[in-house]
């Protein structure tokens, strides 16, 4: 059915990949069936169990394209990829069946050996006590190494995490510290943009004043300059006007003159 079914191309390939982990199960479970020992079938386990993690991913991913896309298809091509994915999904739950059946009968038991905690029930200590007096020495030591393997494993990676996250708090610590700086110079540089903007106004006023101040001395000089001018005019036009002062420095505009003849004789003589 799946060869027939309508789908985008990012479909086809999320389809595509969950068969390929399909495939990779179903022979990863028949080759489980050969090993016979126990550490080489826990490690096949673990990569199985990594495939069905995977395959559980890519049939989420799945089911989001197809809700995604449910408006655009038809009907029927929604129902024939609704029951695809139920198809896998059930495939896929097959698939943990069969690993947790591995994971009771094949020899997974023996790495539970020292699991007798404050949360272990009595049966099952007593299981374990039964299994390891069926286990022979060098087993038993495997076991423990395995554990201890584990164990040192699990600190280790718990260590390299506290490394890190030392590391990423450091670096996020100096971050901080460099933005809290910055900001300080931020705000330092305000507060000298403000008061140079303070001081520019100041100075535009005082500007401004001198200007209007400037102007007003030239309006007065201008109307000084105005009234000489109109007296000057007035006093040649109009010179018998006793109304207005001669002005200093100006001379007083010449009178007319009389020519008188004086005869006597033949000698004549002229007078003013």
């Amino acid at each position: 059915m799946a060869t027939n079914l309508q789908m985008t191309p990012q479909l086809e390939q999320i389809h595509g990949e969950i068969r390929d982990n399909f495939r990779a199960l179903a022979n990863g479970f028949q080759k489980l069936d050969k090993i016979k020992d126990s550490n080489r079938q826990s490690k096949q386990l673990e990569e199985l169990t990594g495939r069905m993690r995977e395959c559980k991913r890519l049939i989420k991913e799945f089911d989001r394209e197809i809700k995604d896309e449910e408006g655009r298809n038809p009907p029927e091509v929604n129902k024939q990829l609704n029951d695809e994915k139920q198809s896998m999904i059930k495939e896929l739950n097959s698939y943990v069946q069969l690993r947790k059946t591995y994971m009771n009968t094949l020899g997974n038991k023996k790495l539970e050996l020292f699991d007798m905690g404050a949360g272990a029930s009595e049966p099952t200590a007593e299981a374990n006590v039964q299994m390891a007096s069926t286990m022979s020495n060098q087993e038993l030591v495997n076991a423990g190494m395995k554990t201890m393997d584990e164990t040192d494993q699990a600190i280790e990676r718990s260590k390299q995490v506290v490394h890190q996250t030392i590391e990423v708090g450091t670096q996020t610590a100096v971050t901080l510290k460099g933005q809290t700086e910055q900001m300080g110079r931020i705000v330092n540089d305000l507060d000298s943009i403000q008061f140079s903007i303070k001081k520019a106004s100041q100075l535009v006023k005082e500007i401004g004043r001198q200007v209007a101040t400037d102007k007003c001395i030239m309006l007065f000089l201008f109307l000084i300059v105005c009234g000489v001018i109109a007296i000057i005019v007035v006093k040649i036009v109009n010179p018998n006007n006793k109304d207005i002062r001669d002005i200093p420095g100006l001379a007083p505009p010449v009178q007319n003159r009389r020519l008188l003849y004086v005869r006597s004789g033949e000698n004549s003589v002229m007078r003013w």
